[in-house]
């Protein structure tokens, strides 16, 4: 880490906007991932206390300490309790309060997911506010840094749909995350399942590496006419963020210096605008995910990005995309 972040503090700006409250509702936290090092409070605290004024956070799955025995189907619980003691930690110290959990469970469980959700529940200690069960599946992962590993056809599973559905009917959230080419079969699972809340991460992934490499204005227009369907199902909202992933082709990881904002707005305003165009603020939340995007970019110039983007906005709808989108979504208080 002692090293990536040196290669990060090559570019350092002023914060713009310092005062802004932010609510970012999509990070990670691990003791060990297939990136190679930790990620914890202290890790997070380092970012987020990086000069934007980031009050309250949302911890996304990520497969972290996971139950090593016990009921296969129980054993995402333990990520929940991991997170939960952090997220403790956080809310008795200075800085961001990890203020949401969304956990992991699979949604094909049928009259086994009330039980899992129960323990999520339990174990999240008033955290727990829903399940990413992520549909990402490629048929060709080559070149790929973090494929996703859900089976084909998911999305077309009945019982993952009526999971989806009893998510709903409990008051809890579903998040996903998939690549572009599968967001017209999601807008079918949102319109299979109109009474849950539903939140599409980082874009639908609009791939630009391995087959997809050299391609991105034809998969531009691919990705448009994927969110524009899925933006028509008024229960889907949109975390604006995670294109600074390697697998979104930008090569920034790759370079001896990482990019500026104005590099970071100049490559990606045209996805941000045409989503909000598409949802409006009022169904908009940028998100970090971090430290999956920090591979590619430091925290306060991700933001400085994000501020330049909306700088055009009223006061009203950015309120919304920095903090009241993301606060009424996951039902967290003021």
């Amino acid at each position: 880490m002692s090293d990536h972040q040196q290669w990060l503090d090559q570019v350092r700006e002023e914060i713009i906007d310092p005062a802004r409250p932010i609510i970012d509702p999509h990070h990670h936290l691990w003791r060990e991932s297939r990136l190679g090092w930790p990620y914890l409070l202290e890790d997070l605290r380092a970012d987020t206390g990086g000069g934007h004024n980031i009050v309250k956070t949302v911890f996304l799955e990520c497969h972290a300490e996971y139950l090593s025995e016990g009921p296969e189907h129980l054993r995402p619980v333990g990520e929940t309790t991991f997170v939960a003691g952090i997220a403790e930690a956080s809310a008795a110290s200075d800085g961001a309060e990890i203020a949401g959990i969304v956990s992991r469970a699979d949604l094909r469980l049928g009259a086994q997911l009330d039980e899992v959700l129960d323990a999520h529940e339990q174990a999240g200690g008033g955290r727990f506010r829903g399940i990413r069960h992520a549909g990402a599946c490629t048929p060709d992962p080559t070149g790929m840094l973090i494929p996703g590993g859900a089976p084909k056809g998911l999305y077309a599973d009945e019982a993952f749909r009526a999971g989806v559905r009893r998510l709903g009917e409990r008051g809890y959230t579903y998040d996903t995350w998939h690549y572009h080419f599968q967001n017209e079969d999601f807008a079918q699972v949102a319109r299979a399942a109109p009474d849950t809340t539903m939140i599409l991460d980082h874009f639908g992934t609009p791939l630009g590496v391995g087959a997809w490499a050299g391609k991105r204005d034809a998969i531009f227009d691919e990705w448009k006419k994927g969110v524009e369907a899925v933006a028509a199902c008024d229960n889907v909202v949109a975390k604006l963020g995670g294109l600074a992933m390697p697998d979104n082709g930008f090569g920034w990881n790759g370079r001896d210096r990482p990019p500026t904002s104005d590099e970071f707005v100049e490559a990606q305003r045209p996805y941000y605008l045409h989503m909000i165009e598409l949802f409006g603020p009022e169904r908009c939340m940028f998100e970090s995910n971090f430290p999956v995007d920090r591979l590619s970019l430091s925290y306060p110039v991700l933001w400085n990005g994000l501020k330049k983007i909306a700088a055009g906005f009223s006061e009203d709808e950015k309120q919304l995309l920095f903090h009241d989108t993301a606060a009424r979504i996951y039902g967290l208080a003021s």
